[in-house]
């Protein structure tokens, strides 16, 4: 990956992932992450491993990230996979993770659907939890997100694409449709990740 984002002549920025199954490794090889390549966050899904982003092997993590400056990125909502989706609740494990560390950065990828009014809740509650759009093209944003992203969500919300599967292209087919101002397009497009992820 970092080979990878060398190449790109700063187009982008390596996000670092993390084995919960050995806790001292992955800390140790995160900050090497930061550190000596440049990455500018963690990414960790907690369906993919089963566990809640609350659980022990997490926290070691999280605490580094603190030390780095980073954020966590996570998933939260639903599993579009076949495993079970309970992982993916903002309530209670973001807000568990954000008050543990309140000076912790956190990314929520995915919306939160079908709780995206539980992590819009805990994103108005935090000022270190954010929302991301990836997977959700801008078609399918839920009207409590949209509504929030013209309001007092407007520094809250970043978008995103999962790329490969949704494209940016399509992810932004029908952005004209959520009605948002420059400021909030600009924002949401580029000017919130630029400042949570200090690019």
């Amino acid at each position: 990956m970092a080979e990878f984002v060398a190449r790109s002549d700063g187009r982008l920025r390596g996000v670092a992932g993390a084995d919960l199954t050995r806790p001292v490794r992955a800390v140790r090889e995160l900050r090497r992450a930061v550190t000596e390549r440049g990455f500018v966050a963690l990414r960790i899904v907690p369906w993919l491993w089963q566990l809640p982003p609350t659980d022990r092997l997490y926290y070691p993590l999280c605490a580094a990230c603190v030390d780095l400056g980073i954020p966590l990125c996570t998933q939260v909502g639903h599993t579009g996979p076949l495993r079970p989706s309970e992982t993916g609740r903002p309530i209670p494990y973001i807000d568990r993770i954000a008050l543990d560390f309140p000076e912790l950065t956190i990314v929520c990828g995915h919306i939160g659907y079908p709780w995206t009014t539980e992590m819009i809740a805990v994103a108005d509650k935090h000022a270190g939890v954010h929302i991301d759009t990836s997977a959700c093209t801008a078609r399918r944003h839920p009207p409590e997100l949209v509504d929030y992203l013209r309001g007092r969500g407007r520094g809250k919300v970043l978008f995103g694409t999962n790329h490969p599967m949704i494209t940016p292209g399509r992810a932004l087919e029908h952005l004209g449709e959520l009605d948002l101002d420059e400021e909030t397009t600009e924002l949401f497009l580029s000017g919130n990740a630029r400042r949570v992820f200090s690019l």
